[in-house]
């Protein structure tokens, strides 16, 4: 079939323009075997495509750019429904894809669609895949981080010429999905440093004082476990408290304002100074957050693992997983639903600070779908 009528179909289902992905790159290569074509009743067409493969794809939405640099769809089949004058997609599903050199970039904010789609829904609804069939399915309102429940990983960092800290090399545990901080150390010259969590927030007490790199907006959070002091309410710190990071971390992502509200001018310039590295296993769980949902799995293995580096936090962070696998996985994207059954792959994320804005990279290699299915939301 040729390139310009394999893009039409592709610029039909997505609903949006194609664009090159560079200058250098040839505009949409596309090619299609064994496509059928078959009405059916009240105008409706079923469409079958034995093998898809398109290179060099660019899909602009609003901030967002998405760039595929090869895309392999085999066993194919969709349905498109005559409406108001004109084909619109009503759902595709596939046996399976294979997609390299992704990347999804833009501004760290939720997309306008998504956030129309949110606001439309008295509670987030979405779609269970398995085996490439779509089952309702209830989501939570709210985040669920079920992998971090059994979290295990170490996080370190190094901290140059800090003014409260002097220079430092700082030592997080995570141990089965909690942080407790009587085991994390600041280690700089002269008596060392303590980390802990009050219901002011969390702490360095340092030899010269109690500075606070993290202030909560309100108290108490889910998932803290408070220091406690000794006897008498003594000044000495019997205990430094914990963090059990689902809880304390669904509980952030309810809060309004996001994370760096809590930040301390402090903070602000320690992160500036901060070089970041560290490992963290997660566990065998099911996730959701709005737009997205699934099932992790593959811990025994050693899969989705995250890495984590930067060489100053005030700049940026770069977390990869080089082994993701999930199941029953769903995106919820403007007027779309896309799930699969099964998915792996590696991912690279890099976020950038840019003036006072976030932005975003996310990079996959590698990937795998089984089952994928494509279908139109209707929204209220």
């Amino acid at each position: 079939m040729t390139v310009r009528l394999a893009s039409s179909i592709i610029e039909l289902v997505l609903g949006m323009s194609l664009g090159p992905s560079s200058e250098a790159a040839v505009r949409n290569r596309c090619s299609l075997e064994g496509v059928t074509w078959e009405p059916g009743q009240d105008g409706d067409v079923k469409v079958g495509i034995r093998n898809f493969e398109a290179t060099a794809l660019r899909i602009s939405c609003g901030a967002l750019v998405l760039e595929i640099g090869r895309m392999v769809v085999r066993g194919g089949a969709g349905q498109v429904r005559a409406e108001a004058g004109g084909l619109h997609l009503s759902s595709v599903e596939a046996i399976e894809a294979e997609l390299s050199g992704v990347k999804l970039s833009g501004p760290l904010v939720m997309p306008v669609e998504v956030q129309k789609v949110r606001d439309a829904l008295p509670v987030a609804g979405g779609v269970a895949f398995s085996a490439g069939r779509a089952a309702p399915h209830a989501v939570p309102d709210v985040p669920s981080l079920g992998p971090l429940a059994q979290a295990d990983g170490t996080i370190r960092g190094q901290i140059t010429d800090a003014h409260l800290l002097f220079d430092a090399e700082v030592t997080v545990p995570i141990r089965q999905g909690q942080i407790d901080f009587n085991d994390a150390t600041v280690e700089h010259v002269g008596p060392d440093s303590r980390m802990g969590v009050s219901r002011m927030g969390i702490y360095v007490d340092a030899p010269n004082g109690r500075s606070y790199v993290y202030q909560f907006p309100s108290a108490p959070l889910g998932g803290v476990e408070f220091e406690r002091r000794g006897a008498l309410l003594g000044p000495w710190v019997s205990e430094r408290g914990k963090l059990r990071l689902q809880e304390f971390a669904e509980a952030m992502l309810r809060q309004s304002g996001g994370a760096s509200q809590g930040l301390t001018e402090q903070a602000r310039l320690l992160l500036g100074r901060t070089a970041l590295s560290g490992e963290v296993q997660l566990g065998d769980a099911p996730f959701a957050v709005p737009g997205l949902q699934a099932h992790m799995e593959g811990r025994r293995d050693g899969r989705n693992a995250l890495v984590l580096r930067s060489e100053a936090l005030g700049e940026g962070l770069t977390v990869e997983m080089p082994s993701m696998s999930a199941r029953d996985a769903m995106a919820t994207w403007a007027s779309f639903q896309l799930g699969c059954s099964a998915i792996t792959a590696r991912l690279k994320l890099q976020l950038t600070v840019d003036g006072s804005r976030l932005r975003f990279a996310l990079e996959i290699e590698n990937c795998k779908v089984a089952a994928p299915r494509l279908q139109r939301r209707e929204l209220a």
